[in-house]
């Protein structure tokens, strides 16, 4: 690995996706939206208190997984990628440098959707608010991760799409977002264990209710960074030069 050349890969990409607007929105905008949308849903109800941590960990893990996987694939289906590793690029800097790159979206989104749910939605949290950004953040970054390691597998920006009821659809239901998770069936609580998103719920619902003291969720967040970690190693491994 090569920092120059994986700070220079960060760099390349968020210059395209600053000029790309729509890309934009979408990292950055759309997830407060849907926060804003689902607290509308209920008001006058105490639905959005209880889902709303919940929430902050869904739509900002399905963006960053969907913007990051396709934006990698067509990199390989335009032959970007090909042309990068002829030269003095190794996949590790590639894919570091990505992760790197939407990482640091991953952060600002986290930080707006936070805020928009603290501050205009009237989400109300017991504990330390920014352990609460701390979680999100980790959940979105956990997003981009399993993005590049779903793009490794695709050839087309469908066969992304299809990648979600195997990642990211068993997460949604077995994650404590519709039941809790010690309420689940005898094997589906076992399981849920081994998804990250349930670990991202779990330490987003301690840090709302005051639950856990910190050092709780601090365990939830190495969980977290440890998948993420293994997705970006198993990424790099399985990173194809192009789309046949």
């Amino acid at each position: 690995m090569n920092p120059t050349r994986t700070l220079a890969t960060a760099g390349r990409v968020l210059t395209q996706i600053r000029h790309d607007p729509r890309t934009i929105v979408l990292l950055l905008v759309v997830p407060s939206l849907l926060i804003g949308l689902v607290a509308w849903i209920f008001t006058d109800t105490p639905v959005f208190q209880t889902i709303g941590p919940a929430i902050l960990a869904l739509f900002p893990f399905i963006v960053m997984f969907l913007v990051t996987s396709i934006t990698t694939l067509r990199e390989r289906r335009t032959g970007t990628l090909e042309r990068l590793l002829s030269m003095p690029l190794g996949r590790s800097d590639f894919i570091l440098g990505y992760t790197l790159a939407f990482g640091l979206l991953a952060v600002v989104q986290a930080l707006l959707a936070c805020a928009y749910a603290l501050w205009v939605c009237g989400l109300e949290v017991k504990g330390d608010p920014w352990l609460l950004v701390a979680v999100a953040v980790t959940d979105a970054v956990l997003g981009s991760t399993l993005g590049l390691f779903a793009s490794a597998f695709a050839r087309t920006e469908f066969q992304v799409v299809q990648f979600m009821p195997l990642l990211v659809f068993p997460q949604i239901l077995l994650g404590g977002i519709f039941l809790p998770r010690d309420q689940l069936p005898a094997g589906l609580q076992e399981f849920s264990d081994w998804l990250p998103l349930s670990h991202a719920v779990d330490a987003l619902n301690a840090v709302a209710t005051n639950s856990h003291d910190a050092a709780y969720v601090g365990g939830q967040l190495l969980i977290i960074g440890a998948f993420a970690v293994a997705a970006v190693v198993l990424g790099a491994l399985t990173l194809q030069r192009r789309t046949a």
